[in-house]
């Protein structure tokens, strides 16, 4: 080991900011804190909260709720995509149509010399 490259290594005070906890440890600062430790993170004591920061629960529910009083009248996202497939069928055999007609009335006409 190559000497003088190293940092030296005091004696550190270890502060939670969660549970104010306070331990001892090695490192190259005088002092570190941390916002979750192992006394108070959810994983070392076992108290796992369901976290729902987006309220994606909350929504669903109120989903469900809306369905339940509307009876079935909401549409679905499927439903309303099939009106719009149902809606561009219609306007392409319109389309059709007057392509088709205008075809017809052009052969029906005596052709110019």
């Amino acid at each position: 080991m190559k000497t003088g490259i190293h940092p030296e290594l005091k004696d550190t005070k270890v502060t939670c900011l969660g549970c104010g906890t306070t331990f001892n440890t090695r490192s190259t600062t005088n002092e570190i804190t941390v916002e979750v430790c192992s006394n108070c993170h959810p994983f070392y004591t076992g108290k796992q909260k369901l976290v729902d920061t987006a309220g994606r629960v909350d929504k669903f529910r109120a989903r469900m709720e809306a369905a339940k009083t509307s009876k079935g009248k909401a549409k679905t996202k499927k439903d309303r995509n099939k009106d719009q497939r149902v809606d561009v069928a219609a306007e392409l055999k319109a389309v059709k149509q007057e392509l088709a007609q205008k075809t017809t009335d052009k052969k029906d006409q005596p052709a110019e010399k």
